[in-house]
């Protein structure tokens, strides 16, 4: 994203939306994106309508005003001279707009997201099994972000414990090695407003990985939060809820799937056809 400083007339509209804090008032009294910050998620472009008052009038007559102490300032959900840009990105940038705006399809997954379905749709998927749990590691939500740096220090740690990084997920198609974690190097100093790595251990190994995550949560330079989904049993038991109770952690329910999804084509499905 871009701010034009020849429309720019510095209403400062724009800082308080920013969803990084990357909007801020130069010295030259008009708006700027620190572009190291900016995921370009666009909230600034969506959350501001434009209009299109002439930018030097508008700066002539806020000058005037200033001078005996008024002000002239626009209704605050609107940029009064459409200053804001949108750029066409090129790779590695382009990757930030992808995790970040939850507008734009991603192009790996094909939907909007930072993610995948995970357990949404177990019932057809049958991602996860009977004595399985499945981990989503979700960084730098909300409001922080996170650099792909910060991803890369998890997911080689992970790495090395005793599970399977989800193959359909965005994260884990940006590694290099899956059997190391590591993402790609051009990748690394880009920053998004979040992303998801998602894992599958065996239920056995949970209480080992999370005790690893919380670990990690207190080196890494940013937000973790952790989901965790399993199988239950027929009475409706999971042996899940233990286990995370015994590691400390709060236990709210929030996707549940009730398994009422049927495979249209199983053949299909199963990619045999």
């Amino acid at each position: 994203m871009i701010i034009n400083k020849d429309k720019c007339v510095g209403c400062a509209n724009c800082v308080p939306v920013c969803s990084v804090g990357a909007i801020f008032i130069g010295a030259d009294g008009l708006a700027e994106i620190n572009r190291d910050t900016c995921v370009e998620c666009h909230n600034c472009h969506r959350s501001l309508s434009p209009e299109h008052l002439p930018p030097g009038l508008t700066r002539l007559i806020r000058r005037i005003l200033k001078s005996v102490s008024l002000r002239f300032q626009p209704d605050p959900d609107v940029c009064p001279t459409d200053a804001f840009a949108p750029e066409d990105l090129e790779w590695p940038r382009i990757v930030r707009r992808a995790f970040s705006d939850p507008m734009v399809t991603h192009e790996s997954t094909g939907v909007h997201g930072r993610g995948t379905e995970e357990v949404k749709t177990n019932d057809v998927s049958g991602r996860i099994k009977h004595g399985e749990v499945g981990l989503v590691v979700e960084f730098g939500r909300p409001g922080i972000g996170t650099y792909f740096r910060d991803v890369e220090e998890v997911t080689t740690a992970l790495a090395k414990e005793k599970i399977t990084f989800e193959a359909g997920n965005p994260v884990t198609q940006l590694m290099t090695d899956k059997t190391t974690g590591q993402i790609r190097e051009d990748l690394l100093d880009e920053k998004v407003l979040s992303c998801i790595v998602e894992v599958t251990v065996k239920l056995e190994d949970t209480a080992a990985i999370l005790g690893s995550l919380k670990q990690m949560s207190k080196t890494v330079k940013t937000v973790i939060s952790i989901g965790a989904s399993t199988v239950c049993d027929k009475d409706g038991s999971d042996p899940l809820r233990d286990i995370l109770q015994n590691e400390g952690f709060g236990i709210g329910w929030a996707k549940v799937n009730l398994g009422l999804g049927r495979v249209a084509n199983r053949y299909v499905s199963a990619g045999e056809a």
